[in-house]
């Protein structure tokens, strides 16, 4: 995909990523069965981080920097979106949505005998992301899991079944008015701040030791931000790039601060 200043290549693999000197030179990405090497001047990234380590050969990574690498957790996820008729929930606000829907965007599970965390109404977001958002609601019911589990290796139907006899156990749809669904599996969704992540900064440190290697957005820093302050990272490692600027600290720090940053108006 041509882009007015680049190409945007998908479906490629980082395998290898080739180091010299403090810098990184190029990446092997797999890519139709073959590996396909791409030299660079600044390589950006937002793969997760035990992915980047373990893929960086020419210098031996310190066995320390690997071992932590290694043992960085992640949580991975799960969703089904489900389209329906209708919901069984009630608007009982005075707030007026499109088919007099709850209002809603999102709604935390609190009921420990489903296994769902929580589940969305797309209409709420926009009513764009419906076909027809006054007839009909699009609900992404999400779970976490992990990678080869029980939850993960089921096949779509079976997930997804599971997934609709929750959400109509909770009482929210008839199962009679789904009209369609969809599964969508994500690796590495969630870092976790457990097992090798009290030693983060060691990481952060050799990692900021090759000069033209930036780590952004949540997987890339292995920090759980939210969508803008993973969208901040990359504005801030752009900036230091157009402007010479040598230390990283600006990039990492995005959203340390240990107030909230969002607040009611």
């Amino acid at each position: 995909m041509k882009t007015k200043d680049g190409i945007i290549k998908k479906g490629y693999c980082v395998k290898k990523i080739n180091v010299k000197d403090n810098k990184i030179k190029s990446v092997e990405c797999e890519v139709n069965g073959k590996l396909e090497k791409i030299e660079g001047d600044i390589f950006i990234s937002s793969m997760p981080v035990k992915d980047l380590v373990s893929g960086i050969q020419g210098n031996a990574v310190p066995s320390k920097i690997s071992k932590i690498a290694k043992g960085l957790p992640y949580v991975d996820f799960q969703t089904v979106g489900v389209l329906v008729k209708k919901m069984k929930l009630k608007n009982k606000t005075k707030m007026k949505t499109l088919g007099n829907i709850v209002p809603d965007c999102w709604v935390y599970v609190q009921e420990p005998e489903v296994k769902m965390l929580r589940f969305q109404v797309f209409n709420n977001w926009s009513p764009y992301l419906v076909k027809d958002a006054e007839n009909t609601v699009w609900i992404g019911l999400e779970y976490t899991c992990s990678e080869g589990d029980k939850y993960w290796n089921m096949t779509d139907e079976e997930f997804s079944s599971f997934a609709i006899n929750e959400l109509a156990s909770m009482d929210i749809i008839d199962k009679d008015d789904v009209i369609d669904y969809h599964r969508e599996k994500v690796k590495k969704a969630y870092p976790a701040y457990f097992d090798t992540y009290k030693d983060m900064d060691k990481l952060v440190k050799y990692l900021n030791g090759y000069e033209n290697l930036y780590c952004i957005g949540r997987n890339g820093q292995h920090r759980y931000n939210n969508m803008d302050h993973s969208m901040v990272t990359a504005f801030e490692a752009v900036k230091n790039i157009k402007t010479g600027k040598k230390t990283k600290e600006n990039v990492w720090n995005v959203n340390t601060e240990k107030e909230y940053h969002e607040e009611k108006k």
